[in-house]
């Protein structure tokens, strides 16, 4: 389907991430601006501008590593790791929809462990095919670990 010797099969890859990314950013606009502000926050919460630039390269990060677990393996014998990141991917986009759209943060922080132990996964099953593509999932791991405690805090101080 994608000559995997082509740097132009990279854009699927990117393609999809951003969708995932797109999604959610579609269910976080409007409450960052009307509900997200009204909750109490940890002291050490981000500022909101940090979040967009971070989640960008995280996004690209994560599409790189996905693209060199396949141009290294296949579909065929990287099935098996793609699946887990299409798992992570989509508890991604639900955390989004479930802590922003239905403001339901201890069901976000449900998801968000869940998010976690599937990036974990992916990048242990990554690392069979290449380290590469295992180690760029490593910032992916330490933001999410720390917007799980993030998460976490949120939920208890409201």
């Amino acid at each position: 389907m994608f000559d995997r010797n082509s740097w132009l099969s990279v854009l699927p890859f990117i393609a999809v991430c951003f969708a995932a990314g797109g999604i959610g950013s579609l269910a976080t606009k409007r409450s960052v601006q009307t509900w997200y502000p009204q909750l109490k926050k940890p002291d050490w919460n981000p500022p909101n501008w940090a979040f967009a630039p971070v989640w960008t390269l995280l996004y690209v990060l994560m599409a790189l590593s996905a693209w060199i677990a396949w141009r290294q393996a296949g579909w065929e014998r990287a099935s098996g790791a793609l699946v887990l990141f299409g798992i992570q991917l989509a508890a991604n986009c639900a955390w989004s929809l479930i802590f922003f759209s239905m403001h339901k943060i201890g069901a976000a922080f449900v998801d968000i462990c869940i998010l976690l132990t599937m990036i974990i996964a992916t990048s242990v099953a990554f690392y069979s095919i290449s380290f590469l593509a295992a180690w760029l999932l490593i910032p992916y791991i330490a933001w999410v670990t720390f917007a799980s405690y993030l998460n976490f805090r949120i939920w208890q101080m409201n």
